[in-house]
């Protein structure tokens, strides 16, 4: 199956990424995560689970109540020699989840301060995909520029706006929704939301 970059930057909706990683792993796929020192902030606020130094990507598997035998590996954030960092690395993609301001804007100026910048960067000039899941509201024009600059630049953003029509009943629901839409762009077939006409 494929492999793929998930990274949480510092942005509010941590569940997002968490949620996508673990759907893209009972899929079937090999994830390489890694978070920005904000995200991993974020995230420890937000869900309760603080990355470790010892065995980062087995404890998210417990966290996540998945086999730690799944494919899932933690790239830690400063090491620019990690090969995610590199476009001769086989990836088949990356995807920011969720994706903060800063983060959107420091790609889009071409800046590449941490491995997660990095990484984007390589899917960007290798022509391979990068999805953006922006949370942020409201948008100053700042952010939308850079938002604009991702996308001629070949990004795809997909914010995250849980949609109404399913008719959600528990914020798992609308999660599901944002981490679908998700999936959908990157033609990874998922049972997250009811589809309209079906």
């Amino acid at each position: 199956m494929g492999r793929y970059v998930v990274a949480i930057t510092g942005a509010s909706g941590s569940v997002y990424g968490l949620r996508l990683i673990e759907q893209m792993l009972l899929a079937g796929h090999e994830i390489v995560y890694a978070t920005t020192p904000a995200g991993r902030d974020v995230m420890g606020y937000e869900v309760g689970f603080d990355v470790p130094p010892e065995q980062p990507g087995a404890a998210l598997l417990e966290f996540l109540e998945l086999d730690t035998s799944l494919p899932l590996r933690h790239a830690c954030a400063d090491d620019l020699f990690d090969p995610i960092a590199s476009g001769s690395h086989r990836m088949d993609g990356m995807i920011v989840c969720p994706a903060s301001m800063g983060f959107c804007g420091s790609v889009a100026n071409g800046l590449a301060s941490n491995l997660p910048e990095r990484t984007a960067d390589v899917m960007l000039k290798e022509h391979r995909p990068l999805i953006v899941v922006p949370r942020e509201t409201p948008l100053s024009l700042i952010h939308l520029r850079n938002l604009t600059t991702l996308a001629e630049a070949g990004a795809i953003v997909v914010p995250a706006m849980p949609a109404f029509y399913t008719r959600p009943t528990t914020l798992d629901e609308a999660v599901n929704f944002v981490v679908g839409k998700v999936m959908d762009v990157l033609g990874v077939s998922h049972d997250l939301f009811a589809r309209w006409g079906e």
